[in-house]
């Protein structure tokens, strides 16, 4: 399977990107989002990859981040929810505003997404909420500062230090410097 694609940007049409990955080239369905965030034709680029198989079409979806991919593959097992909705799905909502969305039971903001109506929005909500929170958990648990917690909590320290420690240091740092950082602050 096609999980991850690098290459040039060929031309961009619609919401399809053709990217030459050395020589061939591979045409994705993309979200305007995802279009906007890309480089100019000419440049080199990476997308994470669905791969969706139908009788009489192989399909690639393109995704900025493995997150949006992941996002993705959690719409489409959801009854009712195939590729065009659900790539519909993740160009009208962020993939924050549309777990609230959902967690919210916001059907009527679901409705607004072509391709779904009332019910199907009641149905989708349904199927996803228990999945998006599942999906949500493992995020979380996979963060830095999930980790940096981890490793406060087994060094002792407890949860109203451990809040005020990871919201005082940088996400985008390592966890090693992370880890240090916080020490220091507690230690004061």
């Amino acid at each position: 399977m096609i999980g991850w694609l690098s290459g040039r940007v060929v031309s961009v049409r619609g919401e399809r990107l053709l990217l030459d990955v050395g020589g061939v080239g591979y045409e994705l369905a993309v979200t305007a989002k995802s279009l906007a965030s890309m480089p100019p034709v000419g440049e080199a680029t990476s997308v994470f990859v669905h791969l969706n198989v139908r009788e009489d079409a192989l399909t690639l979806f393109g995704f900025p981040t493995e997150a949006d991919r992941d996002l993705f593959r959690t719409l489409l097992s959801a009854q009712g929810v195939g590729p065009k909705v659900a790539l519909a799905m993740l160009g009208s909502f962020s993939a924050d505003a549309l777990r609230k969305v959902v967690t919210a039971e916001d059907a009527d903001a679901l409705t607004q997404v072509p391709g779904i109506g009332k019910r199907t929005a009641q149905k989708i909500i349904l199927d996803l909420k228990p999945r998006l929170a599942d999906l949500e958990a493992e995020l979380l648990a996979s963060s830095p500062s999930a980790q940096l917690r981890d490793a406060l909590e087994a060094l002792g320290y407890g949860q109203a230090e451990i809040r005020e420690a990871v919201a005082s240091v940088d996400p985008e740092l390592p966890i090693e410097t992370q880890v240090r950082m916080a020490l220091k602050g507690l230690a004061r």
